[in-house]
This record gives structure tokens, C-alpha cells and sequence, in this order.
């Protein structure tokens, strides 16, 4: 694929997944009442017949069993489910602790870390108007970095684990929808072994206790597999250094909730780094909107 349109291929999907992850805190906090452990274990039980119904649906049964049983691709979606269950938890239990602030943070670190990925393992070259965003970028995460070291260690999880995820995915050469299935899959056991030691905490299983709190966690399936999936097409399709770039809007998103819905506080020092990185994307968007109309 041309490069011209490798950088615009896969675009809408990656807005798509973006856009859906920076509501989540709204979902989340309706369920403020459920253990974080329990909400990720649900998600993971709910995405897992949801993907399998889509499978068949979408006729994607022999994908499917060649994942499974080709040993280079199951390892690598082995891998990258557990690099996602890892960021599940994380963001979770944050957004729960009310630290919506550090979960912006690490998909602000997030970019930057995919971009280094990009150059270093996938070989990808940046323009010189994309090396200039970068560099904004980084002076804007890292003054918002300064005035949270305390939960810091909260956004560099979120950070790396979801660029490794990406990283692997965009190497494993399997669907979205497969891809998926099977990581899901992979995460069963330890799903499963997370929900019976809830079961026997004295908090107990919130599943159960009302038809309100069973229809949430229930729509936590097609919640967490529908943007998985549209980013692993992205993943297929953009180069890295894009795909990880315009993940700004998921930040973004979750800055203005942050501030706006529940009320955390907002610093000047967050106006100035908000400053710096939406310079940073308004410059990386003019370098592949003008080179779109060169080509």
C-alpha cells in the first residue's frame, strides 16, 4: 500500500475507537458501587460470547480456528490479551479512585510511546512537521507529568501496556474480530479465578443484586469488544506513528469529563500543557492533511 494511503487508511476507525473509549468514564461511574475487579472480570465474560456471536454472524469461523492453532499468532494475541487485561484493571480502578486526571496522562504519555515504537521496531520514518509535534507533545506531557508524580506510575502502566497491546496487534497477522476472540479467551482463566476471589471477599458479587447493575455490566461486552476492534483494523491499516498520534482525542475527551462532569480540579499549569499538545495535533494534522493533498 502506497504510503499516501496507508497514512489515511484506517483513520475513521481509529477516530471511531478513540471516541467511544473517552466516554467511558461515564459508564464507569455508574457502576461506582461495583468492585473495580468485578468490572473488568465482567467485561471480559460479556465481550467473550459477543465476540463469538459476531463470528458466526460474520462468517469468520475458519479465521478463528486459524488463530487458534497456529502458534505464532496465538502466542502473539497471548500476549497482547494480557497486555490489555493489564490496562483494563489499571484504568478501571483509576477512573473507580476517582483519578480520571491520571488516566488522561497516560494516554497523553501514550503517543509518545507508540511513536518511539514506531521507530524503533516498525522502522517508520517521520516528517519533519511530525518531528516538531513530537517534540511539543513531549513538553506538554511533560509539565503535566511534573504535577502528578504521585499517581505517575498509574499513567505509565496505561501508557506502555497499551502501546505494547498495539504494537502486537498491529504485527499479529489475524482480523480484528478473531484477534479478539482469542484474547478474550486467553483472559478466561484468570478471569474467572479473579471473580470467585471476589465472590469470596465480604464485599461479594455485585451481579445479582439488581436488574440495574446486571443490564450495565451486561452491556460491558459490546462496550469493551466494539472499539477493541475498530482499533485493531486501525492498528492493520495506519502506520503506528499516526495511529498512536491522533489517540489525543481519547486524553482530550477524558480531560474536559475530568474537569467539567466531576469536578476535578484544573491548574494553570494543565492550561500551559494543554496548550503544548493541542499545538502538537493541530501541527500533525496539517503534515497529513498537506501531504494527503500533495499526493
Amino acid at each position: 500500500m502506497p504510503r499516501q494511503t496507508r497514512t489515511i487508511a484506517g483513520l475513521p476507525q481509529a477516530l471511531g475507537a478513540y471516541a467511544v473509549w473517552s466516554l467511558f468514564p461515564l459508564y464507569f461511574a455508574l457502576l461506582h458501587e461495583v468492585a473495580p475487579f468485578e468490572v473488568v472480570v465482567w467485561r471480559l465474560l460479556f465481550t467473550l460470547p459477543f465476540c463469538l456471536a459476531m463470528v458466526l454472524l460474520f462468517r469468520q469461523g475458519a479465521a478463528l480456528k486459524a488463530a487458534l492453532t497456529t502458534p505464532r499468532i496465538l502466542g502473539a494475541l497471548a500476549l497482547s490479551g494480557l497486555l490489555i487485561g493489564a490496562n483494563w484493571l489499571i484504568y478501571v480502578i483509576a477512573v473507580m479512585d476517582g483519578h480520571v486526571l491520571a488516566a488522561s496522562l497516560g494516554y497523553y504519555i501514550n503517543p509518545l510511546v507508540n511513536v518511539l515504537a514506531a521507530t524503533v521496531f516498525l522502522h517508520e520514518k517521520l516528517t519533519r512537521r511530525q518531528w516538531i509535534a513530537v517534540g511539543l507533545a513531549a513538553i506538554g506531557v511533560a509539565l503535566l507529568a511534573q504535577g502528578a508524580l504521585e499517581t505517575l506510575w498509574i499513567s505509565l502502566v496505561m501508557a506502555f501496556s497499551f502501546a505494547g497491546y498495539g504494537l502486537v496487534r498491529k504485527l499479529a497477522p489475524v482480523d480484528a474480530l478473531p484477534g479478539l476472540t482469542v484474547e478474550t479467551l486467553v483472559l478466561l482463566v484468570p478471569g474467572l479465578g479473579l471473580l470467585a476471589w471476589q465472590a469470596a471477599s465480604p464485599q461479594g458479587l455485585a451481579m445479582g443484586s439488581s436488574l440495574r447493575l446486571d443490564l450495565l455490566l451486561a452491556c460491558a461486552g459490546p462496550l469493551t469488544a466494539i472499539p477493541l476492534m475498530l482499533f485493531a483494523s486501525a492498528a492493520r491499516r495506519l502506520d503506528f506513528s499516526v495511529l498512536g498520534f491522533i489517540q489525543f482525542v481519547t486524553p482530550t475527551g477524558l480531560f474536559f469529563l475530568s474537569v467539567f462532569v466531576f469536578g476535578e480540579p484544573l491548574r494553570p499549569i494543565q492550561l500551559v500543557c494543554f496548550l503544548f499538545i493541542w499545538t502538537a495535533i493541530a501541527v500533525f494534522c496539517w503534515d497529513i492533511l498537506s501531504r494527503r493533498k500533495a499526493a
